[in-house]
């Protein structure tokens, strides 16, 4: 699994496998996971649109009737590998690396920028699933809306930990703090390697001056 550091990939690895032992029991299963795995692999480097249905048999070695009968179609395919894209990159890769590099909220909230770094720097770095699918999909569609679900929890993501850090306004916040990170990822997949780290200057400033909870409520009290 490309995007993540080895010690990363191995945890996502034994994850993934307890998770998938008890499908292994039904019929079809094992098909199914050969299928999801090139899947994954293809979307993830080169894009949905990009990849077609006879690539991905080639990746898996099964036949196109098992495709259809596990996932109905290429759509549905697409929908699968997003769901485990969450379950790999946001909540074993991001949010369990940012809670293991920090214990403060506010350096929590930092060190995105600093596991993002790294990532950038990556010789397979690909960009964010979730925004390649948001852009290439059609508007409204199952693709596009699947991408923005995703999307949105790694923002509550952000926004959990600003309230622990006690920020006034955190679903605000949690979309600034987003439209830092996705603007890093696309200016790293332009060829900025230094992208996270000047992001995280902009973000100190943004944590700097954003107001705590408190703050306002006195405000509000007052007026």
């Amino acid at each position: 699994m490309r995007p993540y550091p080895r010690a990363a990939r191995d945890v996502m690895t034994q994850v993934e496998g307890d998770l998938a032992k008890p499908a292994l029991k039904k019929k079809g299963s094992k098909a199914r996971a050969r299928i999801l795995d090139a899947a994954y692999e293809l979307f993830t480097t080169r894009g949905i649109g990009r990849v077609g249905v006879n690539a991905i048999l080639a990746r898996s070695g099964a036949a196109k009737a098992s495709l259809y009968a596990n996932f109905r179609s290429k759509t549905g395919l697409a929908l699968a590998v997003l769901d485990r894209r969450e379950v790999l990159w946001t909540r074993n890769w991001v949010e369990a690396e940012v809670k293991r590099r920090a214990t403060e909220p506010r350096e929590k909230l930092l060190a995105i920028f600093d596991l993002y770094d790294g990532w950038f720097r990556r010789k397979d770095f690909e960009g964010c699933t979730f925004l390649n699918a948001l852009l290439e999909a059609k508007t409204g569609g199952p693709v596009h809306r699947a991408a923005v679900r995703h999307l949105i929890v790694i923002r509550e993501f952000y926004a959990g930990l600003a309230e622990e850090a006690g920020l006034a306004e955190t679903e605000k916040f949690a979309q600034v703090w987003h439209i830092l990170a996705k603007g890093a990822i696309v200016a790293a997949q332009e060829g900025n390697q230094d992208a996270a780290r000047d992001a995280k200057r902009g973000a100190r400033l943004v944590l700097e001056g954003w107001p705590a909870a408190f703050a306002v409520t006195r405000e509000a009290h007052r007026a």
